[in-house]
């Protein structure tokens, strides 16, 4: 045995594992091996070598060399440290950057090429064909396109031999991209704003930055021009732009292709695994040089890494809550940090944490303080719903309807916004009293009335709404108790059915397809009234909409916890931020019966600065994020004597460290899921405390058995 090699699987394994390296098989770190684990073998990574002279053990040998770009070394380094962050196992990290490659590769493609011979029976239509051929070698159905044909006429010319069919591989060639700098287009503060950053990127070290502007300010273009400098300065750098939602690629994508004359790679959930798989192998070669996607992307194998964006870093969706939990804003800092390149974390209303970064001087911190052109902020009208409540059975106030009816009769468009998919979220039995939850799961259902179902948003199950209770059997009992969007639109048709109205909520989107749709008919202003949840209130530019109308301002910071007002005031900043991004001056108005809440007063003044300074004095005071770090256990198990047992031995083997607090155990808000009983345990740090490595060791005293399962969430967001 020349070598011995350290394998690293993607599965929920807490090490690499040894093999032999096989005479003459010449393996080098970041190669994909095919493994032996017990009667099958399992595609992993090299992630060490070593000299097996004098081993006294016997290994397995590794089968052979997967003939799959290998991972490069910043990929592999990023996976170790997040998987120590994270406190968890490195197959996970690993699974995730690899998953890529779970569909087969391309097939050849099954082209039609001219063979010289020239027909017998020469047409104008087989000229055409042939033409067509001769410029471009096309699938026979898209050569027939090309020629304005019929198939038949291809079909025709094949038999006669003066085309042939071959088989080809799809040319993967990169287009060039346009990296000519275009600072003439930006206004004087884009301008120095991306003189800033381009400024930093020539430094050729780790560099963050915060670019905080105002909605509509500009700062996609401040970015772009950044990245086209990057790119320009080094012909194998690598762009990744990160955003928190679906729905926004497509607008960003057109935006990056129209900038630089080639569309750039889309990585995300709706992204079909044949093209993830191209896209893979294109970034591990370098080919794919710009890339867009979610949070995920941030685990491609890229081989040199010039600039990460992550646009609207605030953005809870960065935050992934199941298999390998982690903050994906945060991994975006750390991965800069590895592959020493620049970063820019992109908002309008930054997080708590990166603001602190900020003023520590730990980030850079641009900043862009007014709109672009010609655009004003809008002003922001707080209706107290305790002195103008809607009608009996209505949600909509009379300020409210009467602004709708004003920006009607002008042509101009509204967008009402509640954060709460379907029709109603609590359905609920008059009989007696019964709120239908999802099976074995405290989660409530929501009705969703255009399909006649009642649906799950936790577990994802669903129903059709029954005639009767399922607990007491009484029919025509089950009533629908508050609104969602889709009954916020029921009520903006009643009150002006001469409107084009529409509902764009994740519920309403199956695809990344129908999004842009939506999105592009909106801002075609062929829509006048769009009910949305978030999905529609960041990243989006409607020029002809000018009235934002906030359903329920108070929803966020009910039963709310450590972020509930930050996260509010952001998800109602950007919200109302959609109105007035033109040449027309934009109005909000938000629904309140708290109009007095310092989160209110702060909006209606548009006072960033002094919410947050309040908030950061309230965290402060507690060690909170980002003057301490948080950590949470959570534990599960079907049998709630087992777990409470379980949950106990937990608390008692807790490592004592100075400046570490533990809250609980105690049942999570949420305490059944799928059957599974949860309870929870929350850590309080000091920041000089090394938390990612105490919850390590805390982990590493105890073992779950049976069907108890343990989850360690460093930083969380969600505390159900």
């Amino acid at each position: 045995m020349s070598r011995i090699a350290s394998v690293l699987l993607p599965m929920p394994l807490p090490e690499a594992f040894d093999y032999a390296e096989p005479e003459g098989m010449d393996l080098n770190v970041g190669d994909q091996v095919a493994a032996p684990l017990g009667p099958r073998l399992m595609r992993g990574v090299v992630t060490a070598l070593r000299d097996g002279t004098g081993g006294n053990r016997p290994l397995k040998p590794i089968s052979h060399r997967i003939d799959d770009p290998p991972l490069p070394p910043g990929t592999l380094a990023f996976i170790e440290w997040a998987a120590r962050y994270a406190a968890d196992n490195p197959g996970w990290p690993l699974a995730m950057a690899m998953r890529g490659l779970r569909a087969p590769k391309p097939k050849p493609e099954r082209i039609v090429v001219p063979t010289g011979l020239d027909p017998k029976r020469p047409t104008p239509a087989r000229t055409k064909v042939l033409e067509a051929a001769a410029r471009e070698a096309l699938p026979a159905p898209r050569l027939a396109e090309a020629a304005g044909v019929s198939s038949g006429v291809v079909k025709g010319l094949i038999d006669e031999g003066c085309l042939a069919i071959e088989e080809r591989l799809p040319d993967r060639t990169p287009p060039p991209l346009d990296v000519s700098p275009r600072q003439g287009s930006l206004n004087p503060g884009q301008a120095a704003a991306a003189a800033e950053l381009i400024k930093k990127f020539d430094t050729h070290a780790f560099s963050a930055t915060l670019l905080d502007g105002v909605t509509g300010s500009g700062k996609t273009e401040v970015y772009l021009e950044a990245a086209a400098h990057a790119l320009s300065k080094d012909p194998e750098a690598q762009v990744l732009i990160l955003l928190p939602e679906i729905a926004l690629t497509q607008a960003v994508i057109a935006r990056v292709a129209a900038r630089f004359g080639s569309p750039p790679g889309e990585w995300h959930s709706a992204v079909a695994p044949p093209r993830r798989r191209t896209l893979w192998e294109d970034v591990a070669a370098g080919r794919k040089r710009i890339v867009v996607g979610a949070r995920s992307a941030l685990f491609l194998p890229y081989r040199k890494l010039a600039l990460i964006v992550v646009d609207e870093e605030h953005d809870g969706s960065y935050k992934q809550e199941e298999g390998f939990i982690y903050q994906g804003r945060d991994l975006a800092v750390a991965r800069a940090h590895l592959e020493g390149c620049a970063v820019v974390l992109a908002s309008a209303t930054p997080s708590l944490e990166t603001l602190w970064n900020a003023e520590q001087g730990r980030y850079g911190w641009l900043k862009l303080n007014a709109r672009h052109g010609v655009a004003t902020l809008p002003e922001v009208t707080m209706i107290d719903l305790r002195e103008t409540p809607p009608e009996r059975d209505h949600w909509l106030s009379p300020p409210l309807v009467q602004a709708m009816a004003e920006t009607l009769e002008r042509g101009e468009q509204t967008l009402l916004f509640l954060n709460r998919r379907g029709y109603a979220p609590v359905v609920l039995c008059r009989a007696c009293g019964e709120r239908l939850t999802a099976p074995d799961t405290d989660s409530w259902l929501v009705e969703h009335r255009y399909t006649g179902r009642l649906v799950c948003h936790l577990t994802g199950f669903s129903m059709p709404k029954p005639e009767a209770c399922p607990h007491c059997g009484a029919k025509d009992s089950l009533v629908s108790i508050g609104p969602g969007v889709e009954r916020v639109e029921e009520e903006a048709k009643r009150l002006f059915p001469e409107a084009r109205t529409a509902i764009f909520s994740s519920d309403t989107m199956f695809s990344s397809q129908s999004a842009r749709e939506l999105v592009e008919a909106m801002e075609r202003g062929e829509i006048d009234i769009l009910v949305a949840t978030q999905a529609a209130a960041k990243g989006h530019n409607f020029p002809n909409l000018t009235l934002v109308g906030v359903v329920d301002a108070d929803l966020g910071l009910r039963g709310g916890d450590l972020r509930a007002g930050e996260r509010t005031f952001q998800l109602l900043a950007q919200a109302g931020g959609r109105a007035g991004r033109a040449d027309r001056p934009g109005r909000v108005l938000m629904q309140t019966y708290a109009p007095e809440h310092p989160v209110m007063q702060a909006l209606a003044a548009s006072d960033r600065d002094s919410f947050v300074a309040a908030e950061m004095e309230l965290r402060q005071l507690s060690g909170l994020p980002p003057f301490g770090r948080l950590a949470a256990v959570i534990l599960s198990g079907p049998d709630p004597v087992q777990l409470e047992a379980f949950a106990q031995d937990m608390a008692r083997v807790a490592p004592n460290t100075p400046g570490v607090e533990i809250f609980g155990p105690a049942d999570a808000p949420l305490g059944l899921i799928r059957g599974r009983r949860r309870k929870r345990l929350l850590v309080r740090a000091d920041r000089n405390v090394d938390l990612s490595a105490y919850m390590a060791a805390w982990k590493a005293r105890v073992k779950p058995r049976g069907q108890l399962r343990l989850t360690i969430d460093i930083d969380p967001y969600s505390f159900l």
